[in-house]
């Protein structure tokens, strides 16, 4: 079969067969762009957190989690390319699927134009009709329509949690916080760093320090809905993953009357796949959380 040269996302140089004819993503997003963009019958297999197309992925074999996929079973399944992101799949399992001889395309997606240009490349390495690309023009419209739109406007502040108990929320450096600035919001703990451990991220003790926390991630820290409450989120938006947040958590907030999204009633239950989720929902994203930030 002939192949093509391709580097990915890290720069990691790959023979990439044209057309692959066997297809497999490591994560939700990428398996449901594949369905979207006409390759649900090449894709051999999803992981166990699959979820779109939800009548499609459910005739697939589930082969473990984005963190644990089952490498053999993946290479039974002789894949012609595996799909995958950096900050979602472990380095190791992409390195044993490489070894085994199985190309790998890494995607690194930080900012929303890398979610665009994610969908541009992925048409490139499937050769996508050109309705695929149509779809993938609209997105880039809807982008563009975006940052006019928001140009024009006064900002918000926003508090956006990912789990609870304790909270916990994104800084500056992760996909969700760029979804944010584009549509307007301005993320209230941007510039926070997780600190370890627990007691110190909460502000009850002393920061550790030393050579075993500086590899760690510090882009999900833990806060107070004390520390929320000071710093006067105009709009708060409680997503259904990773954590699943429900209208019973909305009484969390009640105590903090004074601040703006609370007094304003500006506390909304979103679907989390608008938020994280880069693909052909990518647009649609856009929208809800524009309008969501709106003055």
């Amino acid at each position: 079969m002939p192949t093509r040269p391709y580097c990915d996302s890290l720069g990691r140089l790959l023979q990439v067969p044209t057309p692959p004819r066997r297809l497999l993503a490591l994560v939700p997003s990428l398996t449901e762009t594949l369905f979207a963009s006409g390759y649900g019958p090449q894709v051999v297999g999803v992981t166990t957190y699959c979820t779109e197309p939800a009548a499609a992925v459910a005739t697939k074999p589930r082969l473990g989690g984005t963190k644990n996929p089952d490498i053999a079973a993946i290479l039974a399944l002789r894949p012609e390319l595996v799909l995958a992101v950096a900050e979602e799949n472990r380095p190791q399992d992409v390195e044993a699927l490489t070894q085994a001889g199985i190309p790998v395309y890494v995607f690194d997606p930080r900012t929303v134009r890398d979610g665009i240009d994610l969908l541009w490349r992925l048409a490139e390495l499937l050769t996508c009709p050109d309705h695929v690309r149509a779809h993938i023009e609209a997105i880039e419209q809807v982008y563009a329509e975006t940052q006019a739109l928001v140009a024009q406007r006064p900002r918000v502040r926003v508090f956006c949690p990912i789990w609870k108990d304790p909270y916990m929320t994104i800084n500056e450096d992760t996909y969700l916080h760029d979804v944010l600035r584009v549509c307007g919001g301005d993320n209230i703990f941007a510039h926070r760093q997780r600190r370890f451990p627990l007691s110190a991220d909460l502000g009850h003790g002393p920061e550790a320090t030393g050579t075993r926390y500086e590899a760690r991630d510090r882009r999900y820290p833990r806060v107070t809905l004390a520390e929320m409450a000071a710093l006067h989120p105009d709009v708060v938006l409680l997503p259904d993953e990773p954590y699943v947040f429900r209208a019973s958590d909305l009484a969390d907030f009640a105590p903090f009357n004074p601040v703006p999204a609370v007094q304003q009633g500006r506390i909304h239950l979103i679907d989390g796949k608008l938020r994280t989720w880069y693909g052909p929902r990518l647009g649609a994203s856009l929208q809800t959380v524009r309008a969501l930030c709106s003055p």
